[in-house]
């Protein structure tokens, strides 16, 4: 198996970066959901409730994150950055993010709402949810863990079943994978490497409406969530795509690299 794709999200629920190498770090790949929109009272915002940020895309250049919008200036955004704190909360998580005044601005304008954005400040841990992650485990303003990974062999599989076709990109994962035996291939995979990095597999990915949202156009449907709640449903929750744990930090990862499962368990 070979990785096929590398893609960092630097605010969370807007657009990502496709890579060619990526480092792993403690808290996922480097720059991925380390900025967060929040509202007034601090909590997080998702295209699950501002679809505006559908259209937020993100890039590059040298030490900087370029955010874009359609009918807007462009903002930029240094790669590290501290500032003011305020509270923030992220599912169950409440911490410190550092408000960064002139992206506030201009995302309060795109999206015609008061918003704060905010960054994960570096002396803030994260940690997982330690029922299936080790002491200090920890993640960016991810949903939940660090890294997700899928197999294209997965999307096959569901692809085969819904008759309007689907992009990865529905899934916002941040490594896919090429030659898995079959699909949900992963669901058994305990501890994998990725060419240099090792990695444990955390969980399952329990899927919710973002995946019926259309990335390109933010336009709502049914699918594929309908498709996957009839054959991935199990104990209430609706898979696909399992979450990584970093072992180590530093690690460097590259399209192309091998895969290997080094451990694999009962189904997930």
């Amino acid at each position: 198996m070979e990785i096929t794709s590398l893609t960092v999200y630097p605010i969370k629920s807007c657009r990502g970066i496709a890579l060619g190498e990526a480092v792993v770090t403690r808290r996922g790949l480097a720059s991925d959901r380390l900025w967060m929109v929040v509202d007034e009272d601090g909590k997080f915002l998702t295209q699950r409730d501002t679809p505006g940020l559908t259209h937020v895309a993100t890039r590059f250049d040298g030490d900087a994150v370029v955010v874009s919008a359609p009918g807007t200036a462009e903002l930029r955004l240094p790669l590290r950055f501290d500032g003011p704190r305020i509270a923030v909360e992220v599912w169950r998580h409440r911490g410190d993010g550092a408000r960064h005044e002139a992206g506030s601005a201009w995302f309060s304008a795109v999206l015609g709402r008061p918003a704060s954005l905010v960054r994960m400040p570096d002396d803030v841990d994260r940690a997982v949810n330690p029922a299936f992650g080790r002491p200090g485990d920890v993640v960016s303003f991810a949903d939940g863990y660090p890294i997700l990974l899928i197999t294209e062999e997965s999307l096959a599989g569901l692809q085969a079943r819904v008759a309007e076709p689907l992009s990865m990109r529905r899934f916002r994962p941040n490594v896919v994978v090429r030659g898995a035996p079959s699909a949900h291939d992963e669901d058994a995979w305990r501890r994998i490497t990725l060419g240099a990095a090792a990695l444990r597999v955390a969980k399952r990915c329990d899927r919710c409406v973002m995946t019926t949202i259309d990335p390109e156009t933010g336009a709502r449907g049914k699918e594929p969530l309908r498709t996957l709640a009839w054959y991935r449903t199990e104990r209430g929750a609706v898979y696909f795509g399992v979450y990584l744990m970093p072992d180590g930090d530093g690690a460097v990862v590259r399209a192309g690299d091998e895969v290997q499962v080094v451990e694999r368990g009962g189904g997930g």
